[in-house]
């Protein structure tokens, strides 16, 4: 086999592969006799089958399982050989006339063929160990541990019903049909829905009017729907809701207390306090996270600079934009209301593309100098996790896993970053800044 270079530019390579006709011959001998004694023809003894025979029947498929393997074996081969590594599947080029094809499938001609791929590049690792990262903390008081205390004893909080107008606080089971222009729209009908008035569930304006109601009231309500309302068809519309009052509950009183816990499940209102502190930590805990990683990734994509394999990046930016048109679909909205232009959300994603792709070249580089490995135990954590998000549908969700090893490997990748980001961690200088819920929460939206 003949290996040519035939382009190197940057991380392009362009590699002509010629099989001689001779070689391709060495191989279907190989095949025929491998086959020969499992070959039955009728009017020969098994094993018996002239080797002439088989090559004037069989001979052409033979050589076309030869060139499949080929194909299959030397794209791999080639670039082992070179010291190189691919960043994705190489493409490969063949002749396209027909008549040249057939005489390699008769062995009358060399095989020809190109190998078209892009390398992955090579850089020195920088060190890290001057690196600085705040971590921001928020401290947790008594307080607002307290505050959640509440709000989860709102949910069992216990109402009876009453005679009179409904008032603030109190309890409202009605049926309601929603009309916008006359016509009822879907989502805007229910029956015997409860609503606590002054809790703000439903739209602005909406529970104002339901105070003063009584019980057997017949009302028609009227609101305008936000601008920013996530059904962009009702967003900004005005709506008529015929309203029947059902019930006026008044509210139990509230007692934060062991019994109170009791009807949660639980042993005590200190165990609730633990539960909700935890909670509360978790939630925090994981902004925190995402704002130590931020500036960890942060810093490394300022310190790499090179060249990408442009492949990758397409790849990456296909990703991108896909999740972003299906979005504005389904949101019906347009890049115009993003108060952006195609042109200029295309230029954004293509940074962003190829920012993804550097910071997982650079991860991946890190990961594999430090070692860092992924065990089956920890996929197949993340394929339970993955299980336990479709609710009813987990053995077709696990089949899925099963027959497919790809997405098993689709999960691969966010716990390699994961655990990387972690060995980084660990190198580098973490000092924590005391910031208020408000401050870290506003850093997110910031962020998002």
């Amino acid at each position: 086999m003949q290996v040519t270079e035939t382009k190197a530019e940057g991380l392009k390579r362009e590699i002509e592969v010629v099989v001689p006709a001779a070689d391709l011959e060495a191989r279907l001998q190989t095949r025929l006799f491998e086959t020969k004694d499992q070959i039955k023809l009728k009017g020969f003894r098994p094993g018996k089958v002239p080797v002439s025979h088989i090559r004037k029947t069989y001979g052409r498929s033979l050589m076309a399982e030869i060139v499949n393997q080929i194909l299959n074996e030397t794209p791999r081969k080639v670039i082992a050989d070179r010291n190189e590594r691919s960043a994705m599947q190489p493409q490969v080029v063949m002749s396209e006339d027909e008549a040249e094809a057939d005489k390699v499938l008769r062995g009358e001609a060399d095989f020809r063929f190109t190998l078209n791929y892009e390398t992955l590049p090579t850089f020195e690792l920088k060190d890290t160990s001057g690196l600085t990262i705040e971590r921001p903390v928020v401290e947790i008081g008594d307080e607002e541990v307290e505050e959640q205390v509440k709000r989860v004893a709102e949910n069992a909080r216990t109402y009876e019903a009453k005679d009179g107008k409904a008032e603030n606080g109190d309890r409202v089971t009605m049926d309601f049909v929603g009309k916008v222009d006359g016509e009822a729209f879907q989502g805007g009908t229910a029956q015997d829905s409860n609503l606590v008035l002054g809790s703000g569930q439903f739209i602005p304006g909406f529970e104002d009017q339901l105070v003063g109601a009584k019980a057997g009231d017949s009302l028609e309500v009227k609101v305008t729907f936000p601008e920013e309302y996530g059904a962009s068809h009702l967003a900004g519309k005005d709506a008529v809701f015929d309203v029947t009052v059902k019930e006026v509950a008044a509210p139990g009183e509230l007692e934060l207390n062991d019994e109170l816990a009791k009807q949660l499940g639980l042993e005590s209102i200190d165990r609730l306090r633990e539960i909700v502190r935890s909670q509360i930590e978790s939630q925090f805990g994981a902004m925190t996270r995402q704002k130590v990683k931020r500036q960890l990734l942060d810093a490394l994509d300022s310190d790499y600079q090179f060249e990408l394999p442009q492949k990758l990046v397409e790849a990456e930016f296909n990703n991108i934009w896909n999740q972003v048109t299906q979005e504005l679909a389904q949101n019906n909205k347009s890049f115009e209301d993003e108060d952006t232009t195609e042109e200029k959300a295309r230029e954004e994603y293509s940074k962003l593309a190829e920012r993804r792709v550097r910071l997982g070249l650079v991860l991946s580089e890190i990961g594999e100098k430090a070692g860092v490995t992924i065990s089956d135990e920890e996929l197949q954590r993340a394929m339970f996790e993955q299980i336990r998000q479709f609710p009813g549908q987990e053995q077709q969700i696990f089949e899925y896993f099963r027959k497919t090893p790809e997405a098993i490997q689709s999960l691969r990748a966010p716990i390699y970053e994961e655990k990387v980001v972690d060995h980084l961690l660990g190198s580098v200088t973490v000092t924590d800044k005391t910031v208020t819920r408000e401050e870290l929460m506003k850093e997110e939206e910031d962020a998002a």
